[in-house]
């Protein structure tokens, strides 16, 4: 098959031999066919159109040179646009709340990429080599299909057909009866955290409480064994729904910046959690993990980015930012100008002058923009002891915080869109393990030192703010999180947009009856 040139018309059909389908245009319309196994919609590619082309061309049904020419074309483009959305996603994260780059072609180009795989005799090896190479992205893929096979089979989907009886009492405790029993255990044993072989109890108790707290596990929730509301409503999600989640969650992969270097962190959003990874030949180690508690649902969400952690502050100061200062802070200083002494508050103008003292007519000078309110260091500062700085745009950063107990919460949305993390000594020493000037002793004087220092990191390292409601953890489970900010509500109805690239199915480029 001669080739005019990457993006040019073939000179000969690249998917045809002799006006026959060649072997490698059955292995394409297989590939399309199967995009479901990606989470793509073999739909976006005319898969079944194509197929149905090919098997007549392979037919010799009334085919003439431009109809063989058209097909190889339209093949063409759909094997070029699978590739793309392989590789690079379907939507723009921006479109839908993540402020990450598009991922950077790195020399890809689907034309020049297709064109050799299908010169060299090796379609379906490459095509496997486009997909991300993250580990996480596999065992994702690998769900999707655990749960696929599930929404399909009637016995999987059964559970879900009749409705799970409400406790009488609001929740279901240890000890207690209940009416749907025999329902609750079907979907336990459907989704794997229940024995197939489990007895019926008489009560709720024994095997089937262990279940509850297995799926509470799974589901991010409080892993006390307590049906109440929250179990429930995730007791509800049918395996269809959750196809849809797992699919959602891979189209996120192929663009959220997961492996920029050896070193990183990763802030997962609605599971609340960070985690600081090590790659090395190809291998991710999760090197430490932690709570986290992020941006309110409500007002104050953490947005989504990338960026270079450059900065540790050891007791740092804390600017009031504006609007919590109009909302909560003056409104507290006008009740009670107490409150000034008693939170380690103090006014500074604009020339970096710091007054400590109260007056009415500092509170106006903040509201106009001339003067601001910090928190000066202790044990008070709304930061905690230290903070973790990667300038951007919105200003967040992850700090410690004076107020730890609410890491005991199964949900943790509750700052004003900065990141809280609860081990902060272990995070400092994971930032900075490569200076060993830097011992856990000197990490923690500083920490409780309350003078206000800044350090610039010998190497900047990538921090991720991510949101993933799907995970696979190295147990090989599955775990789903609740979608807290709507954001997979908002990429479903992204994707579920009319083709994005207008490109039109085989049977429209013809534009004659056929048998498609």
């Amino acid at each position: 098959m001669a080739v005019l040139g990457a993006g040019a018309a073939a000179a000969e059909p690249l998917w045809f031999d002799g006006g026959r389908p060649s072997a490698q245009a059955w292995q394409a319309v297989d590939i399309l066919a199967a995009a479901a196994e990606d989470g793509l919609d073999a739909r976006d590619y005319d898969a079944e159109g194509l197929r149905r082309a090919v098997a007549d061309a392979a037919d010799g049904w009334a085919w003439a040179d431009e109809d063989v020419a058209q097909l190889d074309i339209a093949l063409t483009a759909a094997m070029q646009r699978y590739l793309t959305d392989l590789r690079f996603g379907r939507v723009d994260p921006r479109q839908v709340h993540a402020n990450f780059v598009a991922p950077a072609a790195d020399g890809f180009d689907p034309v020049t990429y297709l064109y050799a795989a299908v010169l060299e005799r090796r379609l379906p090896d490459a095509v496997r080599r486009v997909a991300p190479v993250l580990p996480l992205y596999a065992n994702v893929r690998e769900a999707l299909r655990r749960y696929r096979i599930l929404a399909r089979d009637p016995s999987g989907i059964a559970p879900w057909l009749a409705a799970l009886p409400r406790p009488p009492q609001r929740k279901l405790e240890p000890g207690q009866a209940y009416a749907g029993m025999p329902v609750l255990m079907q979907r336990l044993v459907a989704l794997g955290d229940l024995p197939a072989a489990t007895p019926v109890p008489l009560r709720y108790e024994g095997a089937l409480v262990e279940g509850v707290k297995a799926f509470q596990r799974r589901h991010g929730l409080a892993e006390d064994g307590v049906v109440g509301k929250a179990t429930l409503e995730q007791l509800d999600v049918s395996p269809v729904a959750r196809v849809r989640q797992i699919e959602l969650t891979l189209e996120r992969l192929r663009w959220t910046p997961l492996l920029q270097g050896p070193r990183m962190i990763v802030v997962n959003v609605p599971e609340f959690v960070l985690r600081a990874y090590e790659a090395r030949d190809g291998r991710v180690e999760v090197k430490t993990a932690m709570k986290v508690i992020v941006g309110s649902a409500l007002d104050t969400r953490t947005p989504l980015f990338d960026e270079d952690m450059r900065f540790i502050e050891f007791s740092p100061y804390w600017n009031v930012p504006p609007s919590i200062a109009r909302a909560e802070t003056i409104p507290k200083l006008r009740r009670d100008a107490a409150y000034l002494r008693q939170q380690g508050f103090e006014f500074v103008t604009g020339n970096g002058q710091v007054i400590p003292t109260f007056a009415p007519e500092y509170l106006d000078a903040v509201l106009r923009g001339e003067m601001r309110i910090r928190q000066r260091p202790g044990p008070s500062n709304a930061l905690g002891d230290i903070k973790f700085i990667f300038p951007n745009n919105d200003n967040i950063f992850l700090h410690h915080t004076s107020t730890p107990r609410l890491f005991g919460k199964d949900r943790r949305d509750f700052s004003h869109g900065c990141i809280r993390v609860e081990e902060p000594v272990v995070l400092a020493k994971f930032v900075l393990q490569d200076d060993p000037e830097w011992s856990e002793e000197r990490i923690r004087a500083a920490m409780a030192g309350g003078v206000s220092k800044t350090l610039r990191l010998r190497e900047p390292l990538p921090v991720v703010i991510a949101y993933s409601t799907v995970l696979v953890k190295s147990d090989g489970m599955v775990y789903f999180f609740r979608d807290i900010y709507g954001h997979d509500t908002l990429l479903d109805a992204a994707l579920r947009q009319p083709a994005r690239s207008g490109q039109p199915s085989l049977a429209q480029q013809k534009g004659r009856d056929t048998r498609y």
